[in-house]
């Protein structure tokens, strides 16, 4: 940030530090960026009426996990029995679209389901950032990224002044990710359709438009229709040999190095699939395909990758990991969860509203209340905790 020249006359005159003067200018900036690339002038002003950063903004781009999650207590929240309810109940309720996109893109529809379910909650939590103050705040005052964050800020204008949505409804992530299926306006440009026909690709409020893009993106990312996205193996516990999504050789060469179906049934086929072994030799092995590859494509994490596809697994009818995870404190699904944080609440712990989600109070609570206990102090929402409180 460049240093300001204050006289003694513009110290008197002035009641804002340089900093809110540099962000002032850079956000006047971005306003004849947006002109210049054909956004109304009138629109830029409305969607850049800010005259300081959003600091939460500022405050949770910095944030660093404290620690790694646990693959078992990542998957325990994303795919819980409540997920896998609601999901069956949401595909029922938009069965005609679900079968339609499938048809049309070729991606199976239990898997448009299931990114829609852990995106957003089947739409439930999309985000309650306003776009324009988010991107603008990362643009001028993120650090890194600035065009980036920039092309992201137009990009989202753009979608505004043709039309296919309105400023008021632009709330997202602090990343800029929105919508049903959370797209980045980047991508929104170029992968969203216009599914429902009416003449708006409104990812926000259609359903249709959401599941539509969300096909047209796996698609447009290497979907093979008809083809196989994963399936649980188990490997021998001594195996050392080699894994990865990306090292995919043939299912016959996979049975030669002892890997099996968790199903007991014999590997077969032609296809080629990589081996994933998220918790070691000892707990669930997965075989990925290509498709499992376009889920990746959509965040590039194989655990949320291994998410979608156990859920659309669930959502398809197909049993839960075979398999047990190898540890004797599983993680937590939603609903356990909120009930550890009640529980914490009527120990006297100030951790605010129960939500479901566990945050620094949370676990500084959990830490209290397993040194209490005479337990390891780990602040981790595990099942022994859950349980050492009152849990079933």
């Amino acid at each position: 940030m460049r240093k300001a020249l204050l006289t003694g006359a513009m110290v008197l005159a002035s009641a804002a530090p340089a900093g809110a003067a540099d962000f002032a200018s850079c956000v006047a900036g971005l306003k004849q960026a947006a002109v210049r690339s054909g956004i109304g002038a009138a629109l830029a002003d409305r969607a850049l009426k800010i005259s300081e950063p959003d600091e939460k903004v500022l405050r949770v781009s910095k944030v660093q996990p404290e620690s790694r999650h646990k693959i078992w207590d990542y998957l325990a929240y994303l795919v819980d029995d409540q997920r896998v309810a609601d999901g069956r109940a949401m595909m029922k309720t938009h069965d005609r679209t679900l079968r339609e996109a499938a048809k049309r893109f070729g991606v199976d529809r239990h898997v448009i389901a299931a990114v829609w379910g852990v995106e957003t909650d089947y739409g439930r939590i999309t985000g309650s950032y306003f776009l324009p103050h988010a991107l603008a705040t990362l643009t001028c005052r993120g650090g890194r990224r600035e065009k980036f964050w920039r092309g992201q800020l137009l990009a989202a204008l753009k979608l505004v002044h043709r039309g296919d949505l309105k400023l008021e409804k632009l709330y997202g992530s602090w990343a800029g990710a929105f919508g049903q299926t959370q797209f980045i306006p980047s991508t929104y440009q170029r992968l969203a359709v216009d599914f429902d026909g009416d003449g708006r690709r409104d990812l926000i409020e259609s359903v249709p438009d959401a599941l539509g893009s969300t096909a047209n993106y796996l698609r447009r990312a290497g979907w093979r229709p008809g083809q196989s996205w994963m399936f649980e193996v188990r490997v021998p516990d001594t195996y050392n040999g080699p894994t990865g999504r990306r090292k995919k050789v043939s299912l016959s060469t996979w049975a030669r190095r002892g890997v099996v179906r968790a199903d007991g049934k014999p590997l077969t086929g032609a296809a080629r699939a990589g081996l994933l072994l998220p918790a070691g030799p000892k707990g669930p092995g997965f075989l990925t395909f290509r498709n499992f590859d376009a889920i990746y494509a959509y965040n590039h994490a194989e655990s949320y990758a291994l998410a979608i596809s156990h859920l659309a697994d669930r959502l398809a009818g197909y049993p839960a990991f075979r398999t047990p995870w190898p540890t004797d404190d599983p993680g937590l699904s939603r609903a356990q969860r909120l009930a550890l944080q009640k529980f914490l609440i009527a120990k006297g712990h100030d951790i605010g509203e129960a939500d479901g989600k566990i945050g620094p109070l949370s676990r500084a609570a959990i830490k209290k209340e397993e040194a209490r206990l005479g337990m390891p102090p780990t602040g981790r929402a595990g099942r022994k905790i859950y349980r050492a409180l009152g849990g079933k």
